[in-house]
């Protein structure tokens, strides 16, 4: 089966720009996605922070899906330890109701957002929330799979609004607990490659020990990777220096909108230390088509993939148009 290649949209916001640019931004790209062959098209949850604008996957879910028509549509991802199962299965169960097959629930462990933020989003802050996931992620599973025992306390609620449709549901993980917990619960597992470039051991172990569920037979593996792709090797490199810069700060504990091209490349030309120190702890797949290809096929090979999904942050929305187009004719074939 050739290569399934997808986005993951982290709804960047450019230097002097809002927010609401981003989204609408986020929604002309999916509708872009579609009609360039992706397969699925993932939107992420960050919260306070100048740089990234989606607080709320499941509303910018309903954007793109309306304004597409087959494209998967999902969350990569709802970060879990913020909600209720309920609330979550409530929710996607109604995207499922009004766009049927195309919804996808990639759920994650991990906060979106700094200590502060993460405690500003509890509704109960008389104390840390409890470090429950995999009591959570049960629950939820328990509603999305229709197996809430009969004598459960919360049976009468399995009845979710969107009918007999339900979102297609994922494990999102950088770390091995997560591929653990994937392969112990029979879910596809999709692995941030961008955070952590050592996952190739992890997905292995995942396959190794996979065990199938009702829903999933066999084992899944996306690789979510960070690829800035144009028409030279020169001209992707200028285009990346936007996010290099970007997350060197933020790696720093500094938070900054997506800088203009020029001034990223001022800012590495300033900090070599600090940008070589970020390049030690990601991986960066930029170049022209053809270094492009080259780099996602060794990847894929690493973790034995059965998709990857495309990360690209640049300042100009229109070169990050081009960039996800390049990527699209250069896999096509793999």
């Amino acid at each position: 089966m050739p290569l399934r290649v997808s986005v993951l949209d982290q709804s960047p916001i450019a230097e002097g720009s809002t927010g609401a640019d981003a989204l609408r931004n986020s929604v002309d790209l999916a509708q872009f996605a579609e009609k360039t062959g992706y397969h699925r098209y993932w939107v992420a949850e960050h919260h306070g922070t100048p740089m990234l604008a989606c607080a709320s996957p499941e509303v910018l879910i309903a954007a793109i899906s309306s304004a597409t028509s087959y494209i998967r549509v999902g969350s990569g991802g709802v970060m879990l330890p913020h909600y209720s199962p309920l609330k979550v299965a409530e929710t996607f169960s109604m995207l499922s109701g009004l766009y049927g097959d195309r919804i996808d629930l990639a759920v994650g462990r991990a906060p979106g957002s700094d200590p502060l933020t993460a405690f500003a989003l509890q509704r109960d802050r008389r104390q840390a929330a409890p470090d429950d996931f995999p009591d959570q992620l049960s629950e939820l599973l328990a509603y999305e799979w229709r197996r809430m025992p009969a004598g459960h306390r919360f049976a009468r609620l399995a009845t979710l609004p969107g009918g007999t449709k339900r979102p297609e549901v994922w494990l999102l993980g950088s770390s091995p607990q997560s591929g653990i917990w994937a392969a112990e619960l029979g879910l596809p597992y999709a692995f941030a490659d961008f955070i952590n470039p050592a996952g190739a051991e992890i997905a292995a172990h995942y396959r190794q020990n996979y065990t199938p569920s009702e829903v999933n037979a066999a084992p899944y593996v996306i690789a979510a990777i960070w690829v800035i792709c144009a028409e030279t090797d020169e001209a992707a490199w200028r285009l990346a220096a936007s996010s290099r810069m970007a997350f060197t700060l933020f790696l720093q504990g500094t938070l900054i909108p997506v800088p203009p091209v020029d001034k990223g490349l001022a800012f590495l030309a300033e900090h070599p230390e600090s940008v070589e120190a970020l390049g030690r702890r990601r991986r960066w797949i930029v170049g022209s088509p053809a270094t492009v290809r080259a780099g996602v096929e060794t990847l894929v090979a690493e973790y034995q993939a059965d998709e990857v999904m495309i990360v690209t942050i640049t300042y100009d929305h229109a070169a990050r148009r081009r960039s996800y187009e390049l990527i699209a004719d250069a896999l096509r074939s793999l």
